[in-house]
């Protein structure tokens, strides 16, 4: 059993949909669906904010990261564009979804369908320190692709 509470509230125009949930007993994603009044169609290459019809509360210390679902981007190259997106603890608008058809086929998204994921996680704040030099690693300033394959 969850010992955090994610509150949700659901916006008048979702009033019909299901509720956001989990979609099996240990997914760590809560699914969410389109709250669209009708299809929305994603040209190859092209993205849309798709409205979820809810607007959460996180507990303090935490943030909502959204994430694309694994079929979609499997079975038709569709994705969350800044996935992951996130919701800060203290945001209170709706969630909007920007999903990007990375396919070579346009995308239907449809009411009700099951468009990205959320998953909640703690957050760490840092105190942020200004200084003249950073310490020095065998890594050092070694980029991308820098150890070899």
């Amino acid at each position: 059993m969850a010992d955090l509470i994610l509150r949700i509230e659901r916006l008048p125009e979702a009033r019909d949909l299901p509720s956001p949930s989990y979609m099996s007993e240990q997914a760590a994603g809560i699914d969410l669906r389109a709250a669209v009044s009708g299809p929305v169609t994603l040209a190859p290459g092209s993205f849309a904010l798709v409205p979820t019809g809810i607007r959460i509360s996180l507990p303090p210390g935490h943030e909502a990261q959204v994430r694309p679902r694994s079929g979609l981007a499997a079975k038709h190259g569709v994705s969350v564009l800044n996935a992951p997106g996130t919701i800060d603890a203290d945001y209170r608008g709706e969630v909007g979804i920007i999903l990007i058809n990375l396919g070579s086929e346009p995308f239907e998204v449809r009411r009700g369908d099951r468009i990205a994921q959320l998953v909640v996680a703690p957050v760490t704040r840092v105190r942020v320190e200004m200084v003249d030099r950073l310490d020095e690693t065998g890594r050092g300033a070694g980029g991308f692709g820098h150890t070899g394959r």
